[in-house]
C-alpha cells in the first residue's frame, strides 16, 4: 500500500524520500511528505519492497523524484526547515508499530507538524496518540485508506479524522490524490474529530466482510450447486454489474476478472485457490474483529456482518476443518439445487433471485454498518455527515456500489428521513420487501442442497425479525424473569422504550433448606 501510494504521490508532483528503518515488520510502509511545496516525503518499507519501488519508479521515469534515506535523522534533515508545517504520512501495521515510529520521529517533530496515519489503526490508538502529541502542538490525523494496493496506486478512498484546523491543511492534497467518482468529485472528506476517520474505515471493512461473504456464497451456489462454469458465472456477474441493483459494484466487477483469469498454462487461477481466509486470525487485519466488537458493545444488530466474520474465522484453519470432517463422517457435502423442469427455463428465474438475494445482503451490510457508525457518533458527539461518508465510498474502495449509494443518499437527502433507524425509511423498506421472496427462495433451495450460506441466511433472518411485532423473545423474557427477576413489560402497554420492564411475577418462590423442612413437616 505505501509503496503504491508513493508512486501515486510522485505522479502528482511530490518529491518522495523513503527510508527503511529495519525489518521489524513485514511489508509495512511509513511515508511522509512536506505539505508546503508539496514535496519531500518518505516511505518506510521492507527491503524487498524498496527494490520493487525502485524498479517501478524507473519504469515510469520518476527515479529522480524518489530518493532513499538511511535513518530518521537523514530523512528529516532532507526536509527544509523553512517549510512548515510538515506532514508525515504513515502506512504501518496496527498497534505498536505506529508507536515505535512516532517515537523514532519524535526528536525531529516541531510545533505545527502533522502526522497522517493511513494505516488500519484502531481508533482508540489514534485518539491516544492525539492526546499525547497535541500538548506540544503536533497534530495526529487518523486517515482510513481503502481500495487495496491497486487503488493506492491509482487513487484510494480516504477518511481523515482529527483536529479541524489540521484537516483543513491536508485536505487539498488528499483531494488531489484521492479517487474520483463518475462526476469527478474526490472520494475524501474531513470525517470529524478524534478517531472518527479510522472508525469509519473500520466499519467500511466490516461492511466489506458482509458483502464479500454474500458474493462468495452466491458464487458457490452457481459453481457447485448449479454446476455453472467459471466463464458462465463471469457473464452473469458482468450483466449484474452493468445495470440494476448491483450496478457499478466493485466486488461484482472483480468477480468477472477472477472467474476469467487463467495462468500461463491456460488453467483457471481460481481453481487452485485454497478455501481459507486468515487475515483475522493471524492478526494482520484487525478491522473486522473491531467492527464485531463494536456492534456488540453498542447493541446494534449486524448479523450479516458478524456471520460473515465468523465464517472467515471458521475457514482459516483448513487442517482443523479436515479433522472435524473426519469426525463428522465426511461432513455435509453440498448437493445440486433442484429447479423446476426444464432446468434451462427455470435457471434464468433463479439467477434473478440470486441477484436480488445478493443485493439484499449488500444493502443490509450497508445499513448495519451505518447504524454502527451512528451509534458511535451519538456516543462520542462527533456530528458526522453521512452523505459525505457515502461520497467517499463511491470510488476507490472495496464496497463501491453505485446503485446502493444513490439509494442511501436519496434517503439521507430527504429532510424528514429517520436517521436513527434506517430500515424505517420507506425507500429501504420498499427495496427489501421486493427482495424478500427471492432471498427466501435462495435460502430454502440452498438449505435443501446443503450449500453454505451464513450471510445470506443471516440477512433473511435479519429482515424477518427487524420488522416483526411478535418474536420468540417473549418466552425468553419470561424465563429471564423466572430465574433472574429481570422484570418485563406487558403487551397491553405497547412497545415502550428499550429499558428494563416494570413488572415481575413470582413464578416459583425461591426456597432453601428451611422451606424444604417446613414443607416436609406440613
Amino acid at each position: 500500500m505505501g509503496a503504491m501510494m508513493s508512486l501515486l504521490y510522485a505522479e502528482h508532483g511530490v518529491e518522495v524520500h523513503y527510508f527503511d528503518p529495519g525489518t521489524w515488520y513485514s511489508s509495512e510502509v511509513l511515508q511522509w511528505f512536506q505539505v508546503s511545496r508539496p514535496s519531500n516525503h518518505g516511505v518506510r518499507i521492507e527491503e524487498d519492497n524498496a527494490r520493487v519501488l525502485e524498479d517501478e519508479v524507473k519504469k515510469i521515469h520518476l527515479d529522480d523524484r524518489v530518493l532513499r534515506h538511511q535513518d530518521y535523522k537523514d530523512l528529516c534533515e532532507s526536509l527544509s526547515s523553512a517549510n512548515s508545517p510538515k506532514l508525515f504520512v504513515f502506512s504501518t501495521p496496527h498497534g505498536s508499530a505506529g508507536d515505535e515510529i512516532v517515537q523514532g520521529l519524535r526528536p525531529y517533530l516541531k510545533k505545527g507538524d502533522i502526522i497522517l496515519d493511513c494505516a488500519n489503526e484502531h481508533w482508540q490508538n489514534t485518539e491516544r496518540r492525539q492526546q499525547e502529541l497535541e500538548p506540544d502542538g503536533i497534530h495526529y490525523i487518523g486517515c482510513g485508506v481503502s481500495g487495496g494496493y491497486q487503488s493506492a496506486r491509482s487513487g484510494p478512498s480516504m477518511s481523515p479524522g482529527g483536529d479541524a484546523e489540521a484537516l483543513k491543511k491536508v485536505l487539498p492534497f488528499l483531494q488531489r490524490v484521492a479517487a474520483k467518482d463518475r462526476q469527478g468529485r474526490p472520494c475524501v472528506t474531513a470525517i470529524g474529530p478524534g478517531g472518527s476517520g479510522h472508525y469509519v474505515k473500520m466499519v467500511h471493512n466490516g461492511i466489506e466482510q458482509g458483502m464479500m461473504s454474500a458474493i462468495a456464497e452466491v458464487w458457490f451456489i452457481m459453481n457447485r450447486c448449479l454446476k455453472m462454469k467459471y466463464e458462465r458465472i463471469a457473464e452473469v456477474f458482468e450483466s449484474w454489474n452493468s445495470d440494476g441493483p448491483l450496478e457499478d459494484n466493485f466486488l461484482v466487477s472483480i468477480g468477472v476478472d477472477i472467474n476469467r483469469t487463467k495462468d500461463k498454462d491456460g488453467n483457471f487461477v481460481l481453481t487452485n485457490v485454497l478455501d481459507k481466509v486468515v487475515q483475522d486470525v493471524d492478526n494482520s487485519e484487525g478491522t473486522g474483529v473491531w467492527t464485531c466488537e463494536e456492534t456488540i458493545r453498542l447493541h446494534v444488530p449486524a448479523p450479516t456482518i458478524v456471520s460473515a466474520h465468523l465464517f472467515r474465522l471458521a475457514s482459516a484453519d483448513a487442517a482443523r476443518r479436515l479433522a472435524v470432517n473426519t469426525s463428522f463422517h465426511g461432513g455435509v457435502p453440498p448437493g445440486i439445487i433442484k429447479l423446476e423442469v426444464p432446468h434451462e427455463k427455470a435457471l434464468p428465474s433463479f439467477l434473478e433471485d440470486l441477484r436480488l438475494a445478493l443485493y439484499a445482503a449488500f444493502l443490509c451490510s450497508f445499513t448495519q454498518g451505518l447504524q454502527i457508525i451512528k451509534a458511535m457518533d451519538r456516543e462520542k458527539g462527533w456530528d458526522l455527515d453521512y452523505r459525505a461518508i457515502l461520497q467517499i465510498w463511491r470510488s476507490g474502495c472495496i464496497i463501491r456500489s453505485g446503485y446502493i449509494s444513490d439509494l442511501l443518499d436519496g434517503v439521507l437527502a430527504r429532510g424528514d428521513h429517520d436517521n436513527d433507524n434506517l430500515l424505517a425509511n420507506r425507500e429501504l423498506g420498499d427495496e427489501l420487501v421486493k427482495c424478500f421472496p427471492a432471498l427466501k427462495n435462495v435460502v430454502l433451495k440452498s438449505l435443501e442442497a446443503d450449500a453454505y450460506i451464513p450471510s445470506l441466511s443471516a440477512t433473511l433472518e435479519f429482515y424477518k425479525y427487524s420488522g416483526s411485532t411478535e418474536l420468540p423473545t417473549q418466552f425468553m423474557e419470561a424465563e429471564l424473569d423466572y430465574f433472574g427477576q429481570h422484570s418485563f413489560d406487558l403487551r397491553s402497554e405497547g412497545p415502550g422504550e428499550p429499558v428494563k420492564g416494570k413488572h415481575h411475577y413470582e413464578w416459583k418462590p425461591a426456597q432453601g433448606i428451611a422451606d424444604q423442612r417446613k414443607s416436609e413437616e406440613d
